[in-house]
């Protein structure tokens, strides 16, 4: 069965093409924004972008334009001031459905069966629902967050960016008794990296959806190299998606995963119990490995499905 999905995100170049995979992939129910990688006018206008560009008949709905305790921070510093810097950004004619993604959010889980929460941005959104109607909990078939990593972090030496952007949200997502919580985290996401062959092979497509990835990729790229050296980009917010769609690509391990929220340094840090032995509840599914090949072959796929 297709699977139902609501993805709450802060596009972002990844959160762009999770959107695309997820267009061919899954049955999207609704797109939520929040800030994040850019403020919340930026990623909602992203995010009617990605679903005009694909002809997407999905409704947006704009949400928190801030975590719950902290300032807002964003990360142009990878995406750019809009968040989807690169491509020439296309006139868009939509508009949101609502300004109020949480009750978007309850109203659905309440009224289907079997929804996955797809969150790949801060989980700000995720948290305020959580918080009004915590039925959903025992509501939704899973969670699939990209976020936190069972290693190193990429704001700080143990911090990513979307757990650490809002960790007193992420600490209530992760605390909350999901029966089923995915963690695509950065030890995870940087196996699944693009390159300059994947940018031609985007190319070779010859649709609208795959030049306006590859255009992404090339800032996205040359941004990644510039920051870190790396020859490939990791690709995260997608993983959220495939461990949705194809869990075979993965393993993965149940952990203990708690949110550090108030750290010196280790604010948003994702403390996984690797010991085995450990009182704490298996209250999250850690990816730990995907075959990046085979994922990438999806991806092309989907891309090459839109006309």
């Amino acid at each position: 069965m297709t699977p139902k999905v609501i993805i709450d995100c802060d596009p972002g170049h990844d959160d762009a093409i999770a959107i695309m995979m997820a267009g061919r992939l899954t049955e999207v129910l609704g797109i939520t924004t929040v800030s994040g990688n850019a403020p919340l006018n930026l990623t909602t206008e992203n995010a009617l972008i990605m679903t005009e560009l694909l002809d997407l008949d999905v409704d947006v709905h704009a949400g928190a334009d801030r975590p719950l305790l902290l300032a807002p921070r964003h990360a142009a510093e990878a995406h750019g001031r809009t968040g989807l810097d690169g491509p020439v950004r296309p006139e868009i004619t939509l508009e949101v459905a609502s300004n109020d993604a949480v009750a978007f959010i309850i109203e659905t889980v309440r009224n289907n069966d079997d929804v996955w929460l797809v969150p790949i941005g801060p989980l700000t959104n995720i948290a305020l629902a959580l918080r009004q109607a915590p039925d959903i909990v025992d509501r939704v078939a899973g969670v699939s967050i990209m976020g936190g990593s069972a290693g190193a972090g990429n704001v700080t030496a143990t911090g990513e960016f979307n757990l650490w952007a809002d960790p007193h949200a992420a600490s209530i997502v992760f605390d909350a008794g999901f029966k089923k919580l995915l963690m695509a985290g950065l030890n995870l996401t940087h196996q699944f990296g693009i390159d300059k062959q994947l940018i031609s092979d985007l190319r070779d497509l010859r649709n609208r959806a795959g030049i306006f990835a590859a255009d992404l990729f090339d800032f996205y790229l040359a941004s990644y190299q510039k920051r870190t050296h790396g020859e490939r980009a990791p690709l995260h917010d997608p993983c959220a998606i495939l461990a949705v769609t194809h869990p075979g690509l993965f393993r993965f391990e149940s952990r203990n995963v708690r949110v550090e929220t108030e750290g010196t340094h280790t604010r948003g840090m994702t403390v996984v119990d690797e010991r085995g032995w450990g009182e704490g509840p298996l209250n999250c599914e850690v990816e730990y490995s995907i075959d990046r090949d085979q994922g990438m072959r999806v991806f092309l796929e989907a891309v090459s499905a839109y006309t």
